[in-house]
């Protein structure tokens, strides 16, 4: 609901939002839309700071930034001239936008702005997906009189943060490193720590320093590096505001002071970080990435004793995983593999490592279907008749005739169905190497293209998906390949990134252009697929966690998180993913063989116990004794589903560093907590603080079953704890804390 508030400067507040969230615009016939500010309920109007930046950020080429100078992208001349031309309120499917898509129902709020100097139209909507606690900002750009090129585009554009503060010290960033193999690592620091200071010059009417604290993704994995997203600690408050950029290419966000307040602004692809422009004809227009944001408050309960601070130790990281989870699931496609999660064994990790033969993965099938798995994934190799040479010859994705003597990849696959389990494939549908006879059959215009050539990276070409040629092609492959193998799960990979992007079929468009248009084409066409092969489950991959984004979660079911080999690594990267996916779209690998220790097996088989299972490694080997436990994970994973489907991400001891010795996350419902306890090393027994936990509970371990007698709850000073004692490490325990219902 809208709600006029008395005038402020020269114009007025419209309040909109729901019962978790409310947005404060300032709307003025002299000035452009702006946010003077979020609110949760209970807070304070707030007031409309010469801080506050336009609601929609534009630059234009021919006219750039007024008032601000350097690298910061902000104060677009064009945004300053934006006027409201007309606005709308609804609650259901946004006009335009389809149900089922990653386009959710609930309250939105459009706003169309005018720039009376250019004819430019810019029209954000500013939703509330599932009438939760996370704002969606979406803009499109029309140009509607003269061609326009546009560098730079805002998702997100909020000032007026943190007014009154000491801000460079009471203001803290969070961010994520995302290095392959270590991926989801939280760091904290304070804006001075980072190099953000107050200058003093807004006492001589500046604007204020002109540097920033700053990510940028450049190239086609999204996630390679960082993740889109960021959290602004209050330190004096515990109030955290908590953003992501939501694209599956490049992106950009910034924390910098303007006007003594300081500001969040994040965008897709620009003009200076990506050689990146949106060209606009008369009539044309230019969707932004979306971006989507959150505020809440931190319990800020106090952290385990004897424990260094962790990040999201005050509780905050749960509150932001709540808010960003049950968001999540509002904007993703609907596909059935979000509730049955069905687990998948695949060849790859610590197992066959691409080198699958009928003799190698018959054993394998045997051992899986043994076990409780679904679905049996062959990965990387099927198609390999040279031996481990293919690398650069890939393209065609037809069997090895080599490979599966006997009937080939068909027999091999029946013997998948026979035994009970659905097969799946691997492919890696963006690439064509140089190799492959695809490289020359293609039109030249199907491939990424610079400076009139085509673009190679490490003996591969990339495909463009916009091109009908390349989407013909490999919806060839699909339907050839689920129709003759009858495959129910597909998962789809991506190892090299060719950089800047492409030039398009015209040979002049900007690069960063080209990369945005074939992400986007890419996803469609991962939808599109779903759609023609209903219950088909189709696994995002990019080199292990590499396109990890919210728009690429927002289609694939399932992702892959890592390529982390060693299972005693794994434990700091499957804890802290809830904080960026969805736990029921979490691929977290489980390697075991023979040769681990009866601890060690149930140490690799606990992660998965609150995600989505990956089992792996040379499963054949396991003795029948070592079976018996891996059937005891598999068979707890049936009673868990409903809870990780409808839980809430939990870290009671904070998110993990890489190194730490007990790693601890768990999911939350109602009125049941589900945690996951590792140990590596360190104190052999932790004391786990579960303040939300009340009276009554009871405590049952569910995995290892001869971890029974390791884990006790007890209250100490009104809290309810939760006492894990393990002699040995590596090892690990799943227990589950259920309460009374009322």
């Amino acid at each position: 609901m809208t709600v006029m508030t008395p005038e402020v400067g020269e114009g007025l507040l419209s309040t909109w939002g729901n019962q978790h969230l409310s947005v404060h615009v300032s709307i003025s016939p002299d000035d452009a839309p702006r946010i003077a500010g979020l609110t949760l309920p209970g807070d304070a109007e707030p007031a409309l700071r010469r801080s506050a930046l336009p609601l929609v950020d534009i630059s234009l080429v021919g006219e750039g930034r007024e008032g601000t100078s350097g690298k910061r992208h902000v104060d677009g001349a064009a945004a300053h001239r934006l006027r409201l031309a007309w606005d709308k309120q609804g609650n259901g499917l946004i006009p335009g936008e389809r149900d089922g898509r990653g386009h959710p129902s609930g309250p939105w709020w459009q706003l169309a702005m005018q720039d009376p100097a250019t004819g430019l139209e810019a029209i954000t909507t500013l939703s509330l997906p599932g009438d939760g606690h996370v704002l969606r900002i979406t803009t499109t750009i029309r140009a509607t009189r003269e061609p326009v090129a546009i560098e730079h585009a805002s998702s997100l554009s909020l000032g007026g943060l943190a007014a009154g503060a000491r801000w460079e010290d009471d203001t803290a960033v969070w961010h994520a490193a995302n290095p392959w193999s270590g991926e989801f690592r939280w760091l904290r620091a304070t804006l001075a720590e980072r190099g953000l200071v107050d200058v003093g010059m807004t006492r001589y009417n500046q604007v204020g320093s002109k540097n920033r604290v700053a990510l940028t993704s450049t190239g086609a994995w999204s996630t390679s590096e960082h993740l889109p997203i960021g959290v602004l600690e209050d330190v004096r408050t515990g109030r955290l505001l908590a953003w992501q950029i939501e694209t599956n290419g490049a992106w950009h966000w910034e924390v910098a002071d303007r006007y003594g307040d300081l500001y969040v602004a994040g965008s897709g692809p620009t003009a200076l970080e990506h050689g990146w422009a949106a060209i606009l004809g008369a009539g044309e227009s230019f969707e932004a990435a979306p971006a989507s944001v959150t505020l809440v408050q931190s319990p800020q309960h106090v952290p385990a004793p004897g424990r260094a601070p962790h990040v999201g130790d005050d509780g905050g990281a749960s509150a932001l995983g709540a808010a960003l989870t049950a968001y999540r699931r509002a904007v993703r496609r609907e596909h059935p593999d979000h509730t049955e999660l069905p687990i998948i064994y695949n060849d790859f990790l610590n197992g066959l490592m691409s080198d699958p033969t009928t003799r190698r993965v018959l054993p394998l099938v045997e051992a899986a279907a043994d076990l409780g798995a679904d679905i049996y994934c062959m990965d990387a190799g099927w198609y390999d008749d040279e031996q481990g040479g293919w690398w650069d010859s890939v393209g065609e994705w037809k069997a090895s005739t080599s490979r599966f003597p006997g009937g080939g990849l068909a027999a091999v696959l029946r013997a998948v169905h026979d035994a009970g389990m659905k097969p799946g494939l691997w492919l890696e549908p963006e690439v064509v190497g140089r190799r492959s006879p695809l490289a020359q059959a293609l039109p030249p215009e199907a491939f990424f293209r610079r400076h009139n050539q085509r673009v190679a990276e490490w003996g591969r070409y990339q495909l463009d998906f916009r091109h009908p040629a390349a989407r013909t092609h490999l919806d060839e492959v699909v339907d050839r390949i689920v129709g003759e193998y009858g495959l129910g799960y597909l998962k789809l990979d991506y190892n090299v990134d060719t950089g800047a992007g492409t030039s398009g079929p015209s040979g002049v468009e900007p690069h960063g252009a080209g990369l945005l248009g074939h992400g986007r084409a890419m996803l469609d066409w991962a939808a599109g697929l779903m759609d023609r092969h209903p219950g088909l489950i189709v696994e995002g991959c990019a080199a292990g966690g590499s396109r990890t984004d919210a728009t690429s979660g927002a289609v694939f079911p399932i992702q892959s998180l890592t390529d982390q080999q060693d299972m005693l690594l794994l434990p700091p990267i499957s804890a802290a993913a809830p904080l960026a996916i969805a736990p029921e779209q979490a691929g977290i690998w489980a390697s075991i063989d023979g040769s681990m220790s009866d601890e060690m097996i149930a140490f690799a088989l606990a992660a998965p116990l609150a995600a989505r299972f990956h089992l792996a490694g040379r499963i054949e080997t396991l003795s029948a004794a070592q079976r018996n436990i891996a059937r005891g994970a598999l068979a707890a994973y049936a009673g868990l589903r409903k809870t990780i489907t409808g839980g809430m991400p939990l870290w009671p001891l904070g998110l993990p560093d890489w190194r730490d010795d007990w790693i601890v996350q768990g999911t939350v419902t109602g009125s049941e907590t589900l945690l996951v306890v590792h140990r590596r090393g360190g104190d052999p027994a932790l004391s786990i603080p579960l303040p939300g936990v009340g009276e009554g509970a009871t405590l049952e371990v569910v995995f290892p079953l001869w971890g029974a007698g390791d884990a006790t709850l007890l209250r100490r000073d009104g809290t309810l704890v939760l006492e894990v004692a393990l002699p040995d490490a590596p090892a690990a325990r799943v227990v589950r804390i259920v309460e009374p219902r009322a």
